[in-house]
């Protein structure tokens, strides 16, 4: 018997960003999934929620730099006397970016602790609780009961679940809501003007989301995340696939059913020095979400677009383009080499396609959080064959900040 094969669904946001199902099948590696045999359906990543240190500067700032378009907004205005929170976006991704305005705000005290660093992965799903339930019963630590949230808009149910660290999963049901964002929000939008040949989008969707965990806790958030949420294993990188002479770290890979939502996960090996892993845990204080890899359909002018912008990314030697392995290993990509070269950006190959990819440096005062610029051309990997390079890289930046 032919398996039954299961068409892609667009979310709102993808559609109202103009994008079709072949578009997500080439920008995250999207797949035909039922939902109906999973028991914890989810649709899609709904947002990235930062607590930062001044939001009113860092959503000028995705605006500005980025690209993004402001969309949403909370705070004293709207009667949230404590914070202010601005939502941003660019094509179906969301960030939502939060800091503390009264003295005694539970965000300062995240922040204290912190620095600036995601708080929420958000998910849509379908049926919060049913999510609930099943996680409860997969021993998962449930943070908000299922609730219902409305508006002149409409009603959101909602509900949350703890994950590594102080990290937690919100889950969203806004098929009865139309509003700009959530009840407590109003529309807003970017008075940011673009220069002549600024691109629509610098990016159109969250390819994955990176969480670093402690030593040795690496396959127990990939257990949790198999067991409670019905996530797929992607992906292993161990031993030497991930390792220079100095540092180590191991890494696994688990998505949703229909991989719109991909976590790798990383934990520190024992090495000679830190790696990139430790420093991240000692200076975020603990677990948390080390960067966010941004799809784009146009790597190449997204990045002369941010690097005009002030963006700092990850320098790469000439030696990694000059090495003929690379161009046998690679083949023939949409550019030539040179172009990547010029512009530092990293290329690989596997058995379904190939990659290109690019990393910034740290986007706060702490070396925690930073982003990854992604074009995905048939892989569905992650860069296996630019890891080396990369965290000689990153161990350079840390040798520079005396982490090393």
């Amino acid at each position: 018997m032919t398996p039954q094969t299961h068409a892609l669904e667009l979310t709102p946001e993808e559609r109202e960003a103009g994008l079709d199902a072949e578009q997500l099948r080439r920008l995250v590696g999207l797949v035909e999934h039922d939902p109906a045999t999973d028991p914890f359906p989810v649709i899609a990543q709904d947002a990235v929620i930062f607590v930062v240190g001044n939001a009113t500067q860092t959503a000028q700032f995705y605006q500005v730099v980025f690209g993004m378009e402001l969309v949403a907004y909370s705070g004293p205005e709207t009667g949230r006397r404590d914070r202010k929170a601005y939502v941003l976006r660019s094509g179906s991704c969301r960030f939502v970016v939060k800091g503390g305005v009264s003295p005694d705000s539970p965000l300062l005290d995240h922040h204290r602790r912190h620095g600036d660093g995601v708080v929420d992965l958000a998910l849509e799903v379908p049926d919060v609780d049913k999510c609930i339930a099943h996680a409860r019963a997969q021993g998962a630590v449930v943070l908000e009961e299922p609730n219902d949230v409305s508006d002149e808009h409409g009603t959101v149910r909602r509900a949350a679940i703890a994950t590594y660290g102080e990290t937690r999963h919100t889950l969203i049901d806004r098929s009865r809501y139309h509003g700009p964002y959530l009840p407590g929000f109003v529309a807003a939008e970017t008075r940011v003007t673009r220069p002549a040949g600024h691109p629509k989008r610098l990016f159109q969707a969250l390819d994955h989301a990176v969480g670093n965990v402690e030593l040795g806790k690496m396959d127990e958030w990939v257990g949790f995340y198999n067991r409670v949420m019905g996530f797929v294993n992607m992906a292993e990188f161990v031993g030497d696939d991930i390792a220079t002479e100095y540092s180590a770290l191991m890494s696994k890979v688990v998505a949703s059913g229909n991989h719109r939502v991909k976590f790798p996960l990383n934990e520190p090996a024992i090495a000679k020095k830190k790696s990139q892993i430790d420093e991240y845990l000692e200076f975020y204080g603990g677990p948390g979400c080390q960067h966010l890899a941004l799809a784009t359909n146009d790597i190449l002018s997204t990045v002369d677009v941010l690097r005009a912008n002030g963006v700092e990314f990850l320098s790469t030697p000439d030696s990694y383009y000059d090495d003929p392995e690379l161009r046998a290993r690679i083949g023939k990509v949409r550019v030539e080499v040179e172009e990547l070269k010029k512009r530092g950006i990293l290329v690989d190959r596997d058995e379904d396609g190939y990659l290109l990819q690019i990393f910034t440096k740290p986007q706060g005062d702490r070396p925690t959080v930073f982003f990854e610029f992604i074009e995905r051309h048939g892989s569905l990997g992650f860069g296996k064959g630019n890891f080396k390079a990369l965290f000689e890289s990153l161990e350079r930046e840390q040798d520079r900040r005396g982490n090393l």
